[in-house]
C-alpha cells in the first residue's frame, strides 16, 4: 500500500480569531527601552515581567533579521497572562497600522473587569517615561497574525 502524503495548511485568519478570543490590549508610547519599561512597570505596579526568549518574534526580511522581544508575567491567583511586545525594531513594525505605539500590552485569559482595566491604564500613565496609554481593540488591528506566538 502506497503511503499518502497529507498536507495541512494553517488558516491564519481562523488561528487569529481563536488566539484573540480572550484578549484585552493596551497600546503604549514610551521613549525608554523595553527592559526599562518593564522595570518601571514591575516597580510601580508590583508586577513581575521577565523577558521570555522563547516567545521572541524574529523576522527575516531583505537578508536581515529583526527581533521583537517579549516580556511575560503570569498571575498566580487567576488564569491571566500578561505580555509586553516591543513593536519596533530598526524601522520595522509588528503592527504597521500602529507605528506610533512602541509597546503593546496583551492580557490573555480571564477577562478583567472594566474598572480594573481603567485603573491599570491610569497606573501606567502615571509612569514618568510613558507618554501615551490607550486601549487597543482587537477588531481594529489589521495585522493580528504578527502577534501570534
Amino acid at each position: 500500500m502506497a503511503a499518502k502524503n497529507i498536507h495541512y495548511t494553517l488558516n491564519k485568519k481562523t488561528m487569529a480569531v481563536q488566539f484573540f478570543e480572550d484578549v484585552q490590549m493596551i497600546g503604549i508610547v514610551s521613549s525608554v527601552k523595553d527592559y526599562q519599561l518593564c522595570w518601571h512597570l514591575n516597580n510601580s505596579l508590583g508586577l513581575h515581567f521577565t523577558v521570555n526568549n522563547e516567545l521572541e518574534i524574529i523576522w527575516q526580511k531583505n537578508k536581515r533579521k529583526y527581533h521583537f522581544p517579549m516580556y511575560e508575567f503570569r498571575e498566580r491567583d487567576r488564569f491571566l497572562a500578561h505580555y509586553i511586545y516591543n513593536t519596533q525594531h530598526d524601522g520595522e513594525y509588528l503592527l504597521p497600522e500602529f507605528k506610533y505605539f512602541d509597546f503593546l500590552w496583551m492580557m490573555k485569559g480571564e477577562k478583567i473587569e472594566r474598572q480594573e482595566f481603567e485603573s491599570l491604564m491610569e497606573a501606567i500613565r502615571s509612569i514618568n517615561s510613558v507618554q501615551l496609554v490607550t486601549e487597543m481593540l482587537v477588531d481594529k488591528i489589521q495585522n493580528k497574525e504578527n502577534l501570534i506566538f
